[in-house]
């Protein structure tokens, strides 16, 4: 804990965990017996943890789903699945290194995975583009799905992305149609999906392998057609009232359950998933297990049709007179 990147709003518990390494390497050193000490410190991190968090803002969240230690979509992966096999390109263009996908096992159900994948340094944001996909990335995710359909598997999105790729080069290849695409196909694929907002949810990019059966929200990520920044800077001309425009946004995962946009939250660690990512993993692969085992054993008109009610009916139209 001595190197995590704290919050503003955690200074109290990165306080209350120096104190704690401390009293620890104390007592392994054998100068004093800091049994009593470190049980008291722990119990004092605990009540913080718990009142810091039972009353998070909407941007807090949104930090909290940006943390660099969050575990992404390839830490997902290779904790919850076996068998995995990456597929690359979308036969059109080339590879797109934000979107990763493949065949893989989840306690032997197979299932096609596909995700968002940020990096970690500098050079690894580069090589996945921030986690930004191009269009050839949603139309390797789309190729993916029919492939998975093809062999009558089951879909897995996880959801991860600042928005789609902004370039020029990225719009000249039809960013929007790709988009558009995996949504129109996506409603009426005859095999089960489900999605899990695993960190951020901006925009078209999060949408366009955003359509499933069942759509869950980690429990602090955020969902929404845009970032609190743009939000902010679109009304205000300034980044400055972000954290007005996130809550207004109502984008946090509680907010987006209580308006029928999602269909579950997947509880975290308490601090988020980077404070106990073992505990994250086992709570993720529950929840999806949990959804697979009611969706796979419907009739595919049932499937498609119940996919297609549910999108339809979100949303509040007022007509006035």
């Amino acid at each position: 804990m001595a190197n995590q990147n704290w919050f503003d709003f955690e200074k109290d518990i990165a306080e209350l965990y120096e104190q704690l390494e401390k009293a620890k390497a104390t007592h392994e050193q054998g100068k004093l017996d800091m049994t009593d000490m470190v049980a008291t410190i722990e119990s004092k991190i605990k009540e913080a943890q718990t009142h810091v968090y039972s009353k998070l803002t909407g941007w807090q969240k949104v930090q909290i789903s940006r943390h660099p230690e969050r575990p992404y979509t390839l830490d997902y992966i290779e904790h919850i699945c076996t068998d995995f096999v990456e597929l690359f390109g979308d036969r059109q263009i080339k590879d797109d290194k934000a979107i990763v996908g493949g065949f893989a096992k989840i306690d032997g159900q197979p299932v096609m995975v596909i995700g968002q994948q940020k990096g970690r340094n500098t050079k690894q944001r580069q090589y996945r583009n921030f986690g930004m996909p191009n269009p050839e990335g949603y139309r390797k995710a789309l190729r993916l799905m029919k492939l998975a359909e093809k062999f009558h598997v089951p879909v897995l999105t996880l959801i991860d992305t600042p928005g789609a790729s902004p370039g020029l080069e990225a719009e000249e290849r039809g960013q929007g149609e790709a988009i558009a695409k995996n949504l129109f196909e996506m409603a009426t694929l005859e095999v089960p999906i489900v999605c899990v907002v695993i960190g951020e949810g901006a925009s078209g990019g999060a949408l366009g392998i955003g359509v499933g059966d069942k759509v869950l929200m980690m429990e602090y990520t955020w969902y929404s057609v845009i970032s609190p920044e743009s939000c902010s800077s679109i009304l205000w001309r300034t980044w400055d009232k972000k954290e007005l425009a996130a809550d207004a946004l109502k984008l946090s995962s509680d907010d987006m359950f209580n308006n029928g946009l999602v269909d579950g939250i997947i509880k975290e660690p308490i601090g988020g998933a980077h404070h106990n990512p073992s505990e994250a993993f086992e709570n993720i692969k529950a929840a999806i297990l949990k959804e697979f085992a009611t969706l796979i054993p419907l009739p595919v008109d049932v499937l498609v049709q119940s996919r297609i009610d549910k999108f339809s009916k979100m949303g509040v139209v007022v007509e006035s007179v």
